[in-house]
């Protein structure tokens, strides 16, 4: 494809032009297609800028990367969202240094979006910025920062998500650094999840009793027993499925009431929890569920019971 005959489309009067001529950019071998690209992240046009962002989404340069954080100031929302997203595919760690100075902007969603392209890069140099962020005051770059640290996997960066857990006044904040906790390698967090089993919001709760099961944290068992008489089926679930990895078998009572439960995937988790701590006390209940509504639940019934006792196979 020449390029010449788009750099003139890209300069045409008529913003629908421009735009289709963003689209075949993305299909040009010619030499300058990238800065053709980046000249279109300044269009006159929105929708033209918005296209540009969203096609510049896998070549990792310089010039593209700092137009891309230049747009994520905007007037537009579209424009911005699209260059958002195309930042936070970025895999080179060398990017890193375009984001950076952004976590000094003014704008809330600027500094969340920065964080979120930073994450998955897990540079060093990202690790001060967002403790820093931990305390801004918009939510989300606060839950932006907790994704970073979480990809950073510094121990050091513990106890600042344990306490964000427990005491942030966004739930959102606080999912994010129960979640963010499951890199942990110890039982210290435990007290900080086990407090999150108890939270106003049952995102937490729900996410708690997931990173318990996810860390092995065996000394949460009972608490997780607790959440399977949780007002929402979710907490319920995420509890049901981490009692089944740690084969707690002081649960199985509470798991075969769930085999009651009006909802399907609810059932479906508690026979497979059940089956996992393979507690003969059990069979009788899963030989029931032989007989439920859904299949899929009939299914998990043969496998665990198969698992339980394999000469009835």
């Amino acid at each position: 494809m020449n390029a010449a005959p788009l750099a003139e489309r890209l300069a045409h009067p008529d913003a629908a032009v421009r735009r289709i001529a963003i689209l075949d950019l993305q299909y040009s071998d010619e030499e300058g297609f990238v800065a053709l690209l980046v000249r279109a992240l300044r269009d006159s046009d929105a929708t033209v800028r918005a296209e540009a962002a969203r096609v510049l989404e896998g070549y990792e340069e310089d010039e593209a990367v700092a137009g891309l954080v230049e747009r994520l100031a905007d007037p537009d929302a579209s424009v911005r969202e699209a260059a958002a997203g195309t930042l936070a595919e970025l895999k080179d760690p060398r990017m890193g240094s375009h984001l950076l100075p952004a976590l000094a902007h003014h704008s809330p969603f600027v500094r969340a979006a920065a964080l979120r392209a930073l994450r998955a890069l897990k540079r060093d140099e990202s690790y001060l910025p967002a403790v820093e962020a931990l305390a801004d005051p918009e939510a989300q770059v606060r839950r932006e920062a907790v994704g970073v640290l979480g990809y950073l996997r510094k121990p050091a960066a513990i106890p600042k998500l344990a306490a964000l857990a427990a005491s942030d006044a966004e739930a959102e904040v606080r999912r994010a650094a129960v979640g963010a906790l499951g890199y942990a390698i110890d039982v210290s967090v435990l007290p900080s999840l086990v407090r999150a089993l108890g939270d106003g919001s049952w995102l937490v709760r729900e996410e708690a009793a997931a990173t318990i099961g996810k860390l092995a944290l065996a000394a949460g068992a009972p608490d997780l027993v607790a959440r399977l008489a949780d007002e929402y089926w979710q907490v319920r679930l995420a509890a049901a499925r981490s009692l089944g990895r740690l084969k707690h078998r002081e649960a199985v009572p509470a798991l075969v009431e769930q085999l009651a439960h009006p909802i399907g995937n609810l059932r479906k988790e508690a026979v497979i929890a059940l089956g996992d701590i393979g507690d003969a006390r059990a069979i009788a209940p899963l030989e029931q569920s032989l007989a439920d509504p859904d299949p899929d639940v009939r299914k998990l019934a043969r496998l665990s019971l198969a698992r339980m006792n394999p000469a009835k196979t």
